[in-house]
């Protein structure tokens, strides 16, 4: 059936085909900001077995944006559809897809996972959440741990040399912007952690290409949602920047930007054995613990390297440009703290 491009092609007789039961009524509301896409929460009535609540994700509704975008929209849509039946990790169970034949326009219904809430970014979080988090992690590594048929799917990118060297030329200058933005709140410390990572990327990017898989990209705490406390289980959305490359970018990525550098310091010995521990139960061998450490520690990189660019990228808001320097704070602390520079 054709894409639904827009909340008023979410109409119950739309409903009523994709379910395949009769749909008598859909109210929306739109949530989040919409800078990458559009998101709205439906509530829906009819038949038995037609869910009740739902998310709906579309493209930006900036159209002139949607280009650009395409290859983030096909991303996510071929997760859901290609990767997600593969892997244990916990996302919204997809009821619904379409891309266009362009890629600019897409729909995903997703199930609504009301009353998790929203990781926050700024606040950070607990040791026990980012165990929940890293577990679920594993969840994405573990079963297509250097599978080589990832490279089968037209997709799912990896980055060469050529790609390495375009990074860097990048990733320099947008360091820059961001000392010149955040000139008054960001220590001597941190300036001189970013432009030694900015050297280092392009040979960091390709480095230790012996163990490659899935690579979330931004698994951070706003792109996680948690149950009510006592209950356990983090689920990660947001699979739009879903890469090829080496696993441990997201461990490193999550536990250097979302803890506070006393407590990871403090955790990250434990944390990463846990992911560990969650690897091997998915059958990840000849790889220890040890290995795994240094790995993390190597992947650092990925903090600063996320961080920057979609600071330099992203549409700048009040609560964004704090978001922004808190992560960068946090994971060059990671950086220096781990000796990860060294490692490359």
């Amino acid at each position: 059936m054709p894409v639904i491009d827009g909340p008023s092609g979410l109409t119950p007789a739309a409903l009523s085909e994709i379910f395949e039961a009769p749909v008598t009524s859909v109210a929306w509301e739109k949530v989040g900001s919409g800078q990458i896409g559009a998101c709205y929460r439906l509530r829906v009535e009819g038949a038995e077995g037609v869910p009740r609540r739902l998310v709906a994700k579309m493209a930006a509704e900036d159209e002139a944006s949607r280009a650009f975008l395409g290859p983030a929209y096909r991303a996510e849509v071929s997760f859901y559809r290609d990767i997600a039946p593969t892997v244990d990790v916990r996302t919204p169970h997809c009821h619904h897809s379409a891309l266009s034949e362009d890629g600019t326009a897409f729909v995903l219904l997703l199930d609504d996972l009301h009353p998790a809430v929203q990781g926050d970014q700024l606040a950070g979080c607990t040791p026990e959440q980012a165990a929940d988090a890293v577990t679920n992690l594993a969840g994405l590594h573990g079963p297509r741990w250097c599978d080589p048929t990832l490279a089968d799917l037209p997709w799912l990118s990896a980055v060469g040399a050529d790609d390495a060297a375009t990074l860097a030329e990048v990733f320099a200058p947008a360091v820059e912007t961001f000392a010149d933005r955040f000139a008054a709140d960001l220590a001597d410390r941190d300036v001189r952690t970013l432009r030694e990572t900015a050297g280092a990327v392009a040979a960091w990017v390709t480095a230790r290409p012996e163990r490659f898989g899935l690579v979330h990209g931004d698994y951070r705490l706003d792109n996680l949602l948690f149950p009510p406390a006592p209950e356990r289980g983090a689920t990660a959305v947001d699979w739009q920047t879903l890469s090829l490359g080496h696993p441990l970018r997201d461990l490193a990525f999550f536990l250097g930007t979302s803890l506070d550098p006393g407590d990871r310091a403090e955790h990250e010995r434990s944390l990463v054995a846990a992911y560990h521990a969650a690897l091997a139960g998915y059958g990840v061998e000849g790889y220890g613990l040890d290995e795994c450490f240094d790995d993390y520690r190597f992947a650092a990189l990925q903090g600063p390297l996320i961080t920057v660019l979609g600071c330099a990228y992203g549409t700048r808001t009040e609560r964004g440009d704090r978001m922004f320097l808190a992560m960068a704070t946090r994971s060059c602390a990671a950086i220096r703290d781990l000796g990860s520079l060294g490692l490359i």
